[in-house]
């Protein structure tokens, strides 16, 4: 009675040569940069609802060469927030916070289409890469 677990159905393997399957994730990929692209003129709400989707969708990319975008994506999401934070927390102390706050809307910006403009022409990036 020693027999590994198997689950019942068996996973569905999917194949990343799919055309329809890399057009629908590539699809989805523009979604969300433009979910994460407007996320200043909602106040913040557009890039929770990006991040969410992010995470909920990421198997789908695994496995296709958009799957370093989903990545990208998410760290940018995480280390703006994280700026975000530290210059909202500074920002009393001699005007600090507004240049953490300033670097971090440029440094996501920047981010922002950077990604865009590889998806755009279709090609991978590093996902851990700073710029």
């Amino acid at each position: 009675m020693n027999r590994q677990y198997e689950p019942y159905p068996p996973p569905v393997v999917q194949n990343s040569n799919d055309p329809e399957r890399l057009r629908n994730v590539r699809t989805f990929t523009h979604i969300l940069y433009a979910l994460y692209a407007v996320y200043w003129l909602t106040g913040g709400l557009t890039g929770l609802v990006a991040i969410i989707l992010n995470y909920v969708k990421r198997s789908d990319a695994t496995g296709t060469p958009y799957e370093d975008h989903f990545t990208w994506q998410i760290r940018t999401f995480w280390w703006s927030l994280l700026g975000h934070v530290v210059g909202f927390a500074l920002i009393w102390v001699f005007g600090l916070g507004f240049l953490i706050i300033g670097a971090t809307w440029i440094w996501t910006l920047y981010r922002i289409i950077k990604g865009w403009l590889f998806l755009y022409e279709n090609k991978t990036l590093e996902p851990t890469a700073w710029f």
